[in-house]
């Protein structure tokens, strides 16, 4: 039963290692530096560069219920930025998928189209 666990940890370690590289190549091709995916909010206030709206929108991902409308929007706008569409906003929003449409992006050959794919 040991190893079972140890498995899962592994696994999750990898995923998470996928996870974070990919997102720091989301950045890089927008032009953004990659470390900055990984400082929390800070994060989130690039991404909102990257996707061509206000700074302001950070006010509108701190509010409770209004949140989630702006942050599957600001998916959306990702997705677009890259050339994509809303089949892969779904694939970047659905958790199984989550883990495989993020790596696409980041490590596949998307480019990067200007802000909300301008």
């Amino acid at each position: 039963m040991e190893n079972v666990g140890l498995f899962g940890g592994l696994i999750y370690m990898v995923v998470l290692v996928l996870m974070i590289v990919s997102m720091w190549r989301i950045f890089e091709k927008a032009g953004k530096p990659g470390w900055a995916s990984l400082i929390p909010i800070y994060n989130t206030i690039v991404m909102i560069e990257i996707v061509g709206k206000p700074i302001l929108w950070i006010v509108w991902l701190l509010i409770p219920g209004v949140n989630i409308i702006f942050a599957i929007w600001l998916i959306n706008l990702l997705a677009k930025s890259f050339g994509k569409g809303v089949g892969f906003t779904l694939g970047l929003l659905i958790p199984p998928f989550t883990f495989i449409f993020y790596p696409i992006l980041g490590l596949g050959d998307a480019k990067y189209e200007g802000p909300a794919g301008s």
